[in-house]
């Protein structure tokens, strides 16, 4: 398990910046040590452990990238089209003629190894095939025109996958055509996940009276199932102290990270934030964004416990802008920016500086331009205004206000998570 000293962090007091709170994360969050290899087929989503070098050249040969006819340019005319017989075929899988009788052309197929002398193709939709069997080949192209050389795509040796990817289909790819059979990944991170209090039920319970189900505990196990990590769920904490910290001191066992939701505002029975403080140590609690504002770090026994809010909507926007960055920390994954679209805003809106604020939109088409439309319920429990609508709007600190017209950034939801 991730091991952390408590002094390796400095609590940085009331709202503190979001991009603070992840540097700090960044440069104290090590990755797990645990390194194991996957075949390729089960790579995707995995996150590299060491660099992968091209073990060939891609393409490994000269090829045609087109069905047409190979010829040396140097024996087309210069004047106008030049009339060639055609001396051999090579179709794609065989061995290229090891002698192309000069002044001729060679019948090729896409993927087909280039004869020796030859570095041009015509594509045969351009070409002429005469009575006689011979081919017209029009003036104009370029020496090298439609042939793939040899290592184009990446020499051999060279870096294919660099340490720290979190691989996806586009890289399995570029492996498999390499020969790349498996890859050294880390570890999945293994993460425990509470949520708190005594109102929650789970779903299919009986509610009873002033119940309600629990939904956070859900999604956050969808969220970092998607992040790559190995996810134990360990149900839902009482709203008092003295469990709260045990169950938490419990759960740092065997996982690499402790997450939960509820418990970390200032109420009498937010429990969660106290019992950090009790048998660990705060690394950072209430940070300037909303929703989302009270999200406390800690560290308990060398394993960080994050705690975020207990409404839904904040608990989606602090996932994805603090807790996935430290996920892929822990995963030993580089850090990935999230660049914005930019949209033009279809509402004016007023906020307090000094924060950073996500507010939830749906994009439309008007004359060519995507306009961002504000959900009209502003509430972070209410779920429909995520499920009804297509990604966030990021406010940044600095800002104020907002005037329809204007030009904002925007997170869709499927960037987030």
């Amino acid at each position: 398990m991730v091991q952390l000293t408590s002094d390796a962090f400095a609590f940085g007091g009331d709202l503190m910046p979001v991009d603070e709170a992840l540097a700090i994360v960044a440069a104290n969050i090590p990755p797990v040590a645990e390194i194991e290899m996957v075949s390729l087929v089960d790579a995707d989503g995995r996150v590299l452990a060491t660099d992968v070098f091209a073990p060939v050249n891609l393409p490994v040969f000269d090829n045609s990238a087109v069905d047409g006819y190979a010829v040396a340019h140097a024996d087309l005319s210069r004047d106008g089209a030049t009339v060639m017989a055609v001396s051999a075929r090579v179709p794609a899988g065989q061995a290229a003629a090891r002698s192309v009788q000069s002044g001729t052309a060679v019948r090729i197929f896409t993927g087909a190894p280039m004869p020796a002398g030859t570095d041009t193709v015509f594509m045969q939709e351009d070409v002429t095939v005469n009575a006689d069997g011979t081919v017209t080949l029009p003036p104009g192209l370029k020496p090298g025109a439609n042939s793939r050389p040899k290592g184009e795509d990446i020499a051999q040796g060279s870096l294919a996958v660099a340490a720290g990817r979190r691989l996806e289909p586009r890289d399995i790819a570029l492996l498999a055509a390499l020969g790349v059979t498996s890859v050294a990944v880390r570890r999945r991170p293994k993460v425990a996940v509470f949520s708190t209090g005594d109102e929650l039920r789970n779903p299919g319970d009986a509610l009873g009276e002033a119940a309600i189900f629990d939904s956070n505990r859900f999604s956050l196990m969808a969220m970092l199932k998607r992040a790559g990590c190995e996810v134990t769920d360990l149900g839902i904490l009482k709203d008092e102290r003295s469990h709260t910290a045990a169950q938490l001191d419990a759960a740092t066992t065997g996982h690499d990270l402790v997450v939960t939701s509820g418990g970390v505002s200032t109420g009498e029975e937010d429990h969660v934030r106290a019992a950090i403080g009790e048998r660990g140590s705060m690394v950072f609690w209430r940070l300037g964004i909303k929703p989302g504002r009270p999200v406390a770090m800690g560290i308990m026994n060398g394993t960080p416990l994050v705690g975020l809010p207990g409404n839904p909507v904040a608990v989606f926007v602090t996932f994805a802008h603090v807790l996935r960055p430290l996920v892929m920390a822990l995963a030993g994954g580089k850090p990935s920016p999230l660049p914005p679209m930019i949209v033009t805003s279809g509402f004016s809106y007023s906020k307090k500086a000094g924060r950073r604020e996500y507010v939830r939109v749906s994009l439309e088409q008007r004359d060519g331009a995507t306009i961002a439309l504000k959900y009209p319920v502003d509430g972070a429990g209410v779920l429909t205004s995520l499920t009804r609508t297509d990604g966030l709007a990021e406010l940044p600190e600095s800002c104020t206000a907002v005037r329809e017209g204007e030009l904002i950034a925007f997170h869709p939801y499927s960037q987030l998570i």
